[in-house]
């Protein structure tokens, strides 16, 4: 019998490096990443520093979790989000065309689509989740996904998503969440957009 997962934590500064390379093993056949970065050169290239810099924006939002052990990561973003100062944007910047070379503008005009599509009301937004592979079939990510959809519970707040493949929808319908339709990217694959309403 395979080992429940070591106990979640927030991520750290120090776990970049390790949750980058986590994240880039886990979503290596994923669809969507696989349009963003084409091509295994490119994707042994430039994979953990995307997945390196998603994190680096998405822990000032402290809703960036892990386990003990690394062994997979959630990254969340809040119903009232605490916008990028313009110091952090010009940060960002050429890490993210750095990443993603001369597709950085096509990528963003298709990430920005995909954000429109959001249901309007305030919501949790699970950006990332992620197990290594190593540790697939553990409980990584519903221990991951817990301490978000408790809060979501007690705050009687939604939580949404997109999946990007279709196998992982009835992981997230177990979670309570259910699919509101489905959305093309142009030149790309497609994805589930996914609701969970508030428990009781």
């Amino acid at each position: 019998m395979n080992a429940p997962p070591s106990p979640v934590r927030n991520a750290r500064a120090g776990d970049l490096r390790a949750l980058s390379l986590v994240l880039s093993r886990a979503f290596r056949d994923d669809p969507v990443h696989r349009w963003i970065l084409p091509g295994e050169f490119a994707w042994s290239i430039a994979s953990d520093a995307f997945f390196a810099m998603v994190m680096r924006d998405m822990m000032r939002h402290e809703s960036v979790f892990t386990t003990e052990e690394c062994e997979g990561a959630a990254f969340w973003i809040p119903p009232y989000p605490q916008p990028a100062s313009l110091r952090e944007r010009l940060a960002m910047a050429p890490r993210w065309y750095a990443a993603l070379g001369r597709r950085a503008g096509e990528i963003g005009e298709q990430l920005t689509r995909i954000e429109r599509a959001h249901p309007p009301e305030p919501h949790w937004y699970l950006a990332v989740l992620g197990t290594d592979p190593r540790h697939q079939g553990r409980g990584v990510g519903s221990a991951l996904l817990a301490p978000i959809l408790a809060r979501c519970d007690a705050d009687r707040v939604c939580a949404y998503l997109e999946s990007s493949k279709r196998s992982n929808v009835p992981f997230y319908e177990r979670h309570g969440f259910r699919v509101l339709g489905e959305l093309a990217i142009r030149g790309g694959p497609v994805i589930w957009r996914m609701l969970r309403e508030t428990r009781a």
